[in-house]
Parts: structure tokens; sequence; C-alpha cells
């Protein structure tokens, strides 16, 4: 490496680091030409003196530098630079601590950090997609625990990672929505490859209702942590996910053509009950359709389906209803 420019990136300020990631990033020859030579060790020691300085550097100005390499093509390469040059460990010591980190004993590709260099790659380059694809196995960490038959657990991960952004996200100033994105996408990203086809039209409109404006963001989210090699594995979970998304499209135009409640059902009540029109009639259907949402009782069913569940419903409630003047 020509000796001017060494001195050059000696007197500039840390970020030169996080720029040489960005660069790297950006094209998928670069690293692999650069990695193996004398040049890009000297590079990597150069770093490494200098990288705590980046704790002094506005976090905000962080952010922005990693997430300019999370969103670029050859981001692995990007990841991998900041690891080699010590910087990982200084910004995100939570995602450092995954290097080496085993999930299946004997398994090079199930390190946890080569695992979610993966998945950041196969992610959507959406910042929120992308920066959830780089913590979202974090909470591995402390959960991992192994079974007496040799087997590694990580119960609860997904939510002691989200606890565990919970700093991160205070740290480097993500705005509050995105904030609040992020964290979501962390504590959920196991829930779409639980999707079985058994899953009842209640339990997918369901889901998809607790999921709530994320669901195409979890979605690809989940897709992208499909990163099994053996052969069909992945890709017959990208079609379990495909299919979730395609049920949910369904059922969201059905409802909105067909309503899961018939049309006279506040009618239905009034006249079996001898109620008048009242807020409890609507506090009635609400209740109906947070069962159907439930999965307790079914859609579009005929008004007399759900009349002897109303009457279920009115007698668990403290007051009778208000009968109508004979």
């Amino acid at each position: 490496m020509r000796p001017e420019l060494l001195r050059e990136l000696r007197s500039s300020d840390a970020l030169w680091i996080l720029r040489v990631g960005r660069l790297l990033s950006e094209c998928s020859d670069r690293f692999p030409q650069l990695a193996p030579t004398p040049h890009y060790k000297e590079l990597c020691a150069m770093a490494q003196e200098q990288a705590a300085e980046l704790c002094r550097i506005p976090p905000d100005v962080v952010r922005d530098q990693l997430e300019q390499i999370l969103l670029l093509p050859a981001v692995p390469a990007g990841l991998q630079w900041l690891h080699d040059s010590g910087s990982l460990a200084q910004v995100l010591p939570e995602l450092h601590a995954t290097v080496n980190f085993s999930q299946e004993a004997g398994r090079r590709h199930k390190d946890v950090w080569e695992h979610t260099k993966q998945v950041v790659w196969q992610a959507p380059a959406r910042p929120s997609v992308r920066w959830s694809a780089l913590l979202h196995d974090i909470g591995k960490v402390k959960t991992r625990a192994f079974t007496p038959d040799g087997k590694v657990t990580f119960h609860r991960h997904s939510e002691v990672g989200a606890r565990m952004f919970e700093d991160i996200g205070r740290r480097f100033r993500f705005e509050k929505d995105h904030h609040r994105t992020l964290r979501f996408l962390i504590l959920h990203h196991l829930r779409p490859n639980s999707y079985l086809p058994s899953w009842t039209d209640s339990a997918v409109r369901r889901f998809a209702k607790e999921i709530g404006p994320y669901l195409p963001d979890l979605l690809d989210l989940s897709r992208a942590d499909i990163t099994s090699r053996k052969p069909g594995r992945r890709q017959q979970g990208l079609t379990n996910i495909d299919t979730l998304s395609t049920r949910i499209d369904h059922i969201v135009s059905e409802d909105a053509v067909i309503p899961p409640l018939p049309s006279g059902i506040g009618d239905a009540i009034m006249g079996k009950f001898q109620m008048p029109p009242s807020r409890l009639i609507g506090d009635l259907k609400r209740e109906l359709l947070a069962k159907i949402d439930a999965g307790e009782i079914e859609a579009r069913m005929e008004s007399d389906y759900y009349l002897p569940i109303v009457e279920q419903m009115l007698a668990a409630r403290a007051e009778p209803p208000r009968l109508c003047c004979e």
C-alpha cells in the first residue's frame, strides 16, 4: 500500500474505516481480490489501531455509515471488513459476540455470524429489512443451551434479541417509528416460518391482523432467514411463506367483498332478544368479530349460527339487556 495513502488514512478520523466497508460492499469482486493480500492485513492492522475512536463519533453518523454498507449489493464483504478491522466490536459488540458462535456442533455454516451475513445479503435492500436481518439473532448468544443428547437450543432468543435491541436503538438514535419497526421485526422474525397448511382461515386472519403493517417486511425477513444447504430445504421454506402470503391476500380480498358477519346480524340480534338499537348491538358484533379472529367461531355463516353464541355472551354480562317495551 502506498506510504502516502497510509499517512493520509492515519491523519483522518476513524470514519475512514466505515468508508472502506462501503467501498468493499459496492462490488463483489473487490473483497476476494484484496483479502488474501498483505495490503489487506496492513489495512486491518491500521484500522484496529483506530477502531476505538469510532466511539467518539456521533452515533447517528456511525449509524448512517453502517446503513450505507447494509444497502449495497456486496454487503457480506463490507460486514466482514467491519469484523476484521475491529470496528464491529466497537460499534456493535452485541453482533460481534456472534462471531464463531456455533448454532450446531461441527457445522461451520451454522456459525451465527456467517448465517447473519447470508441473511442480510438475501434480504431485500430496504433499511428496515436489512437492519433487522443484521440483528435478528443477537439474542442467541444469551440463550444458547445444550440438551442431554447434545442438541443446541435458543429458546426465546427473539424476545431476548428484541430487548437487546432497545439499547442498540437508543445508542444509534433511530427515529421512533424506525426503532419500533426494527424491534417488532426482531421479536417476530420466527413466526412466518411456523406456518402450516393446516392453519384455518381464522388463524391466518388472526396472524395477519396481529402483524398489521409490518407484514411485507416480516415476510421478506423470514424468507431471507432460510439459509439451509440441504437440497430442497430452502425452496420448501420459501414456498411455505409464499403460500402463507397468498392465503393472506386471498382472505383480505374476500373479507373486503364478503364481510365475516352477515349483513343482517344486527337486526337478527335485536329481533331474537327483543333489544332496541343501541351501542350494545355494536359491542356484540365486535365481540363476534373478535371470536372469528381468534378462531373460536366460523366466519360467513348465517345469522342463526351466531345467535346462540350471542345468547352466551349476553348471559356472561353483568347486566341483562334492556328489553323493548311491548
